[in-house]
């Protein structure tokens, strides 16, 4: 396959390959980066959702928070539905029930498990990720990402474990990060940065509709008007914009390197819960977090192995 140059023109010599390597690096990381940024904004919501699921329950806070942040993706950009393929039908909707079930499993799995071990279970994402990709043809692991993957778990075990017994909730939380994992993965290998608006609407659309089945199921009960500021941030930023970032990153990042950055989450969940709700941050906070902050680094400063292919075009 041929390369472009940074005018589009074709390469005629090694200067302009070292261009196209040098533009895939500094996309890489531009990715790397807003992932880091959507786990903040995830980090942020912790402390939101668990005040707003004593007044909801789990499925009718998650299902219209999914079909809102659906509407408003639409509403901003209608074109996307041109850009409306099998492909991206089959991608979108598939993504969309799986992480529907994991974040069923988890908000329940929750109700029955401590905070700081359900925040443990279920970043296990970050070592099911590697080891499902490793699985795969074709798709092997490197060293660096499995010694970014040991630093992260381990960073995330200080941070949250303080005694364990193994349960139905923990069960519920386990197979929710196995799902996590399998969703970051599916999204890595079929998702399509040109097809980042398309995929991500099919997904909210999907996870809206199951989540907001399965509430309506007893009665569905909607938000009242003092927390429709909450819900709103909850359904907007960290729904829409969150999801849509994540598709467009991961078309150019790592399935391993991925799930390194999103284990991020729980660090940012500890910085605002001492910012916003006065947590304290002990010294198994600090040194996990810090363990988890130099698993980011190995994936953001890791050089490019390889020049990058012509992305695919876009049908947004």
């Amino acid at each position: 396959m041929l390369f472009r140059s940074s005018r589009g023109e074709r390469p005629s010599g090694s200067s302009d390959v070292t261009v196209v390597v040098a533009e895939g690096q500094g996309t890489r990381r531009t990715a790397a980066l807003a992932l880091v940024a959507v786990t903040a904004v995830w980090g942020s919501t912790f402390g939101l959702s668990k005040d707003l699921i004593t007044r909801l329950p789990v499925a009718d806070y998650l299902g219209p928070r999914y079909l809102v942040a659906a509407t408003v993706l639409l509403t901003v950009c209608p074109r996307l539905l041109r850009g409306m393929t099998p492909h991206t039908l089959k991608v979108g909707i598939g993504l969309g029930t799986l992480y529907a079930a994991a974040q069923l499993l988890q908000f329940h799995g929750l109700a029955h498990t401590a905070p700081t071990v359900s925040a443990f279970v279920v970043a296990m994402y970050v070592v099911f990720t590697p080891l499902l990709a490793a699985t795969v043809p074709g798709r092997g692991v490197d060293r660096s990402t499995w010694l970014a993957v040991a630093v992260a778990t381990a960073g995330v075990g200080v941070m949250s474990l303080r005694g364990w017994a193994f349960g139905g909730g923990e069960a519920m939380t386990l197979l929710a990060a196995l799902l996590y994992a399998v969703h970051i993965l599916a999204l890595g290998r079929w998702a399509r940065a040109g097809e980042a608006f398309a995929v991500t609407f099919l997904q909210l659309a999907t996870m809206g509709v199951l989540l907001t089945t399965v509430g309506a199921a007893d009665g569905l009960t909607l938000p009242s008007r003092a927390d429709l500021p909450t819900f709103a941030y909850l359904a907007v930023f960290a729904g829409t914009i969150t999801l849509l970032v994540q598709t467009w990153a991961q078309g150019h990042l790592d399935s391993g390197q991925a799930a390194v950055l999103m284990v991020l989450e729980p660090v940012w969940a500890a910085v605002f819960g001492a910012l916003l709700w006065h947590e304290a941050l002990g010294p198994r906070t600090l040194g996990g977090g810090a363990l988890v902050l130099a698993a980011m680094l190995m994936v953001v400063a890791r050089p490019a192995a390889e020049p990058l292919p012509e992305p695919p075009t876009s049908h947004a």
